[in-house]
């Protein structure tokens, strides 16, 4: 139900304005602030733009006190539906992640060439006043996730709500074990993580100068079993073979192995072996350009940022025993499936 802040007494339109500007200031978006309180989005921009202007103050039902406001409702809706709605090439801007020097100009340039009534206001914003700006709208800098603009979203969609369920199960009637199957590759000079030192003096690690690589697979199930091996030289259908007999060897439930679209999962060689054992392996393919569907990567970004990535590597060897040195997190790992 919408609220009549004209059947509203004063002090109680003041607790609605307080609690909506620190829902928002706390993560909800305008738009549900809205809902949850039962008025219009636009007041909710205009509450926010009257905090930035004067503070918690600015709220009150008396008249508030300090500098002019600088910034309307509208024009601060403006700026949230852009950050949140556009990524920054749609709106001719030279890199892809937002960032507070890349908003200020966009701001810049919309009052020098668009929007009249940013260029009538006189506005000016700093960089640190527009990450100001941000936080008092509940925006934070994160760590974006990138994808493939190959990627069909429908295909991904289909196949975690319908595909997937229809694969486990299959795999319940018939008694068989679920892995995810992965491919990455490491070298002697990536590095990750940070490491403590004096202010203002930079810390060196001493390490070797030369680069030597290798390969990796690893199959892990939807229980956390792991299979791992390490390959020095490329991964074609031959060594994604020899991968497979180790994984089935013993083995004694059937396996349905989820891989991706690579030439050496689709080969010939690998599907005349996969018939060779009758049933007791079967294949299964992600959508295309998909990798956030495998919790096998998860594998990948342990090894790399957890572990060697934070070792010194001074030849092929002391590669492949840190590559083997693979003990994962205890605590659980949120994946989609």
């Amino acid at each position: 139900m919408r609220l009549d802040g004209r059947k509203v007494d004063h002090t109680k339109l003041e607790e609605i304005r307080f609690a909506a500007v620190r829902a928002v200031q706390e993560g909800n978006t305008p738009s549900q602030t809205a809902r949850d309180f039962g008025i219009d989005v636009r007041r909710v921009f205009e509450w926010l733009a009257r905090y930035r202007a004067g503070g918690w103050d600015a709220l009150r039902s008396r008249k508030a006190s300090g500098r002019p406001k600088r910034l309307s409702g509208k024009q601060i809706k403006w700026i949230y539906d852009t950050v949140t709605m556009n990524s920054p090439l749609q709106v001719k801007l030279p890199f892809a992640l937002w960032t507070r020097a890349q908003i200020k100009t966009l701001i810049q340039r919309e009052i020098r060439e668009i929007r009249s009534d940013f260029r009538e206001f006189g506005l000016t914003l700093s960089v640190t006043s527009v990450g100001r700006l941000l936080a008092q709208l509940g925006l934070t800098c994160q760590r974006p996730l990138f994808r493939a603009y190959q990627q069909n979203p429908s295909l991904v969609e289909k196949w975690r709500k319908d595909e997937y369920p229809k694969i486990r199960a299959l795999a319940k009637r018939e008694n068989a074990e679920i892995f995810f199957e992965d491919e990455s590759g490491i070298r002697s000079d990536f590095h990750s993580g940070t490491t403590w030192g004096k202010k203002g003096e930079t810390p060196v690690v001493r390490v070797t100068g030369q680069r030597f690589s290798l390969n990796m697979i690893s199959a892990i199930s939807a229980k956390g079993a792991l299979h791992f091996m390490v390959v020095c030289g490329g991964v074609g259908a031959e060594v994604f073979i020899d991968f497979l007999k180790s994984l089935m060897y013993k083995r004694r439930r059937p396996v349905f192995l989820i891989v991706d679209g690579h030439p050496s999962h689709r080969a010939t060689t690998v599907k005349e072996y996969v018939q060779s054992l009758e049933g007791r392996l079967r294949l299964f393919f992600l959508p295309p350009y998909s990798p956030e569907l495998n919790p096998d990567e998860l594998v990948w970004n342990h090894v790399k940022n957890h572990n060697v990535g934070r070792k010194v590597v001074n030849n092929i060897a002391e590669l492949v025993v840190g590559a083997y040195s693979l003990p994962l997190p205890k605590r659980k790992r949120h994946h989609p499936l």
